[in-house]
């Protein structure tokens, strides 16, 4: 997977890719498209140039730990049948204390989680800078710095991977319910219970605001985008939803055009390219004043949804769903009938 390949190789070659831009890079200048040359983002190879080394070490940083998170969340079984012992039997206290003793583990777990997150914002804080500054333009900046395209298409990657578990696994809510009820009941009798000191009631009451949340990751993905957007009064909200755009229809063309795809030596760079496309569709439809969807929208959705809906219908429906039920401006009136037909 594109994620595991992270040791930066200092070739001579590498040093002079910023302005030579080596053998990975190939702008390939496509006629039909309406937004001018399109770059092959190598999702696999690339490496950072020294110009990217000081943001790129602070996003490898966080993204070490994006394999173990989701490993983590891809085994969590959770304590359902303690719990569901605990509460049919309200008197036993040894069945009390077995429940608890299974949901205080899981809630640390959870927490890791959720603090992941945050550190994970902080990094495409990072990249969003160093794509959208000037004197730039979106494809120049990608161009020029794919090391760090490449992680910023990692973060999505794991963003969409961690919320397709997530979405599945009612687990994670049930537990975390539980713990929060038993605190509750613990404060009353004016109990303290030790892992009050792991999990405290503020840190409690954010951690269930982002597990309530059908796609957590995302939301916090959207909302630093956002944020980002807002709090740069001197960048206009076109460098960000265009740097977007441009990776949405670069992903996209590499999907669709034979010539791009038989580049990829891992057969997981399908998926890889296609939650990319997907995660960078649904931040342009929460940043963008009229999103995705729009006519006047830069992503062609219609070409997008199609190079999914041609994917074997295992692989894609999740990405499918995040479309239908995590977008913004699906359901407006300037959306075309084509567009909602097609994700029916």
């Amino acid at each position: 997977s594109p994620l595991a390949q992270r040791t930066p190789t200092y070739t001579s070659q590498a040093r002079t890719r910023a302005g030579l831009m080596g053998n990975l890079l190939k702008v390939l200048a496509c006629a039909e498209l309406e937004h001018g040359p399109i770059v092959f983002l190598d999702f696999e190879h690339a490496q950072p140039t020294e110009a990217e080394t000081a943001v790129w070490n602070q996003v490898s940083a966080v993204l070490e730990e994006a394999h173990g998170i989701l490993a983590e969340l891809q085994s969590y079984n959770g304590a359902g049948q303690e719990i569901r012992e605990a509460i049919q039997n309200p008197g036993d206290l040894a069945l009390q204390e077995k429940a608890w003793n299974a949901v205080c583990p899981l809630v640390a777990k959870l927490k890791r989680f959720y603090e992941f997150s945050l550190r994970l914002e902080n990094a495409l804080r990072s990249l969003l800078e160093a794509l959208t500054s000037p004197p730039y333009a979106p494809m120049q900046h990608l161009e020029r710095e794919q090391a760090l395209a490449k992680q910023f298409a990692e973060i999505l990657h794991f963003t969409l991977s961690f919320d397709e578990l997530k979405m599945t696994n009612p687990a994670i809510q049930n537990d975390f319910s539980y713990y929060r009820r038993t605190i509750s009941r613990n404060r009353l009798n004016n109990q303290q219970l030790e892992a009050e000191n792991e999990v405290n009631n503020e840190m409690a009451n954010r951690m269930s605001l982002f597990y309530a949340e059908a796609t957590p990751m995302l939301k916090t993905l959207s909302n630093a985008t956002t944020k980002f957007v807002s709090e740069n009064k001197t960048l206009p909200i076109e460098d960000t939803t265009d740097c977007l755009s441009t990776m949405a229809c670069v992903c996209r063309v590499m999907l669709e055009t034979p010539e791009y795809r038989c580049r990829f030596t891992n057969t997981d760079t399908m998926l890889f390219c296609m939650r990319v496309m997907v995660g960078v569709i649904i931040l342009y439809d929460h940043v963008h004043p009229v999103g995705a969807f729009a006519k006047t929208s830069k992503i062609d959705m219609k070409g997008c949804i199609k190079v999914l809906k041609e994917q074997p219908s295992n692989s894609v429906e999740g990405l499918l769903n995040a479309l239908r039920y995590t977008t913004r401006h699906l359901h407006d009136d300037s959306t075309s009938k084509q567009i909602r037909a097609l994700l029916q």
